[in-house]
């Protein structure tokens, strides 16, 4: 049995409130670049996972733009130590595992509700900011085969940087990403590239 989201009256708001306030804190500037057409549909946000604040950058993201009800997948074992996370949308999922294809379905029907959305890390795991090739695991393939109705998928890329400044800023990438075909090579290859232009861009911004 997997541990399911809950969205608990007071620490899902309070968890909200927090993620913006320990952004604004922490960084000296965050900026959100790319276009988002809300088109009333269930959001599955696809980001790399390169530190314990890609949930908050997340969450802002969701608090700014999506406005949806949040939901990430977390590995078990973390879920049952931070349990304060299954009140704020988490939900399980235990690697080598029969349950594995039980948080894939429930998934696929947090993904059919428009009110939904889920932030997945398809490559699994954390991996360093400087590598610009992401291997994917096969979930979001067989989660958009099981979805019913559609869903707006949404890449996102976290980078940070310190330029000349104390603080580091933050740089939210966002791309609307259309394909008929949902396996899983062709998503990671179209990710890579995604991620490989957002990094170009953010070196650029250190030569102006």
């Amino acid at each position: 049995m997997i541990i399911k989201a809950q969205h608990h009256w007071f620490v899902y708001p309070f968890f909200k409130f927090y993620a913006v306030y320990k952004i604004h804190r922490n960084f000296k500037q965050t900026v959100i670049t790319g276009d988002y057409h809300d088109k009333g549909l269930p959001v599955l946000l696809l980001s790399n996972h390169l530190s314990w604040w890609d949930g908050f950058w997340a969450m802002y993201v969701n608090v700014k733009l999506l406005k949806r009800k949040f939901h990430f997948m977390m590995l078990e074992e973390q879920l049952k130590r931070f349990s304060f996370f299954i009140n704020t949308g988490g939900y399980s999922v235990k690697r080598g595992a029969r349950s594995v294809v039980e948080s894939l379905n429930y998934t696929a029907e947090l993904l059919s509700d428009n009110r939904n959305m889920v932030l997945l890390f398809p490559q699994g795991k954390i991996t360093s900011i400087y590598d610009q090739t992401l291997i994917f695991e096969k979930g979001v393939e067989h989660i958009l085969k099981k979805v019913e109705g559609k869903v707006q998928i949404i890449f996102m890329a976290n980078l940070v940087d310190y330029f000349s400044d104390e603080k580091p800023s933050l740089f939210i990438y966002l791309r609307e990403y259309d394909s008929v075909e949902h396996n899983t090579e062709r998503i990671q290859e179209d990710y890579n590239r995604f991620y490989s232009e957002c990094i170009s861009v953010n070196i650029k911004k250190a030569d102006n």
